[in-house]
């Protein structure tokens, strides 16, 4: 079974903040992405199964996204938030805990002004709740942020947690000495994985092709094995520079060298352990 651990609806009526659509280089993707756009996509490519990850700091989208969920049988899961933050966090996760779609919370850390926001003593309890209640994390980190999460890694140890987009190296520019030792010191740590996801808008838009994608997904597979790797598509942020079927056809050419084994891994095996799917036996 082919799993995208890594995909968004938005609808713009909605009373969701999409401000950031508005901005001109986003022109491309300011327009409702439903599920049933994402599923003439992922039929092209074999994909079955997919899991929502949040945009918005509302519980709103929770509750909508897993109506859309109960609507439609490929959406194995819905990666939410709680806020982190506040008293309230483990009122707000007990809401959705219990839903058997309801996988995973995720903060979008990158947007956060202060760059040591997810070390906060408020937040770090807000992690610690759900390292009690034993729901997963995705931390979508810019490079900079990748220090701390070694350092999380090893404060909740029990506390599953996923590199979304590889932390966005600057693929574009073909670097990596900025982002690839504090990556490989996260991938030291047996509870985070990371997802290969999200390269084609860190890349030249215009003009990428998948060899600019291949040392980036192969520092992520040293580092964390093929066992710890998920695929998202990142669809429809992905839409700004690919279409779906060239995002998941890149990710297979680079990968084509790889076991059986490994493939199953990356494409499905790994995103249904991290986020308890129960898709696969």
């Amino acid at each position: 079974m082919i799993i995208d651990a890594h995909q968004h609806f938005w609808q713009k009526y909605l009373s969701f903040d999409y401000g950031w659509l508005d901005a001109p280089q986003h022109k491309a993707i300011n327009k409702d992405f439903l599920p049933a756009d994402l599923l003439k996509n992922i039929s092209q490519v074999g994909v079955e199964k997919t899991v929502f990850v949040q945009t918005q700091h509302n519980v709103e989208e929770n509750r909508w996204a897993l109506g859309l969920a109960d609507q439609h049988d490929f959406i194995a899961g819905v990666v939410g938030w709680v806020d982190l933050a506040s008293p309230k966090c483990e009122e707000q996760l007990l809401e959705f805990k219990d839903n058997p779609k309801f996988v995973g919370i995720r903060h979008t850390t990158q947007d956060e002004p202060d760059d040591d926001f997810i070390i906060r003593d408020d937040v770090r309890r807000g992690l610690k709740v759900l390292e009690k209640h034993g729901v997963p994390f995705d931390l979508l980190f810019y490079v900079k942020h990748l220090k701390h999460a070694a350092l999380l890694a090893k404060e909740f140890p029990n506390l599953p947690m996923v590199i979304d987009h590889l932390a966005k190296p600057r693929i574009k520019e073909q670097v990596t000495e900025d982002w690839v030792n504090n990556f490989r010191e996260a991938a030291k740590q047996p509870n985070v994985y990371c997802k290969l996801s999200g390269m084609v808008t860190e890349a030249d838009w215009e003009n990428w092709k998948p060899a600019d994608l291949k040392p980036y997904v192969e520092t992520a597979l040293e580092a964390f094995t093929p066992q710890r790797c998920m695929y998202g598509s990142d669809w429809p942020v992905c839409e700004l520079a690919a279409s779906y079927k060239d995002v998941f056809n890149a990710l297979k050419e680079i990968v084509g060298p790889l076991t059986e084994s490994e493939h199953a891994a990356i494409f499905g095996k790994t995103a249904n352990e991290f986020y308890g799917l129960n898709l696969i036996p």
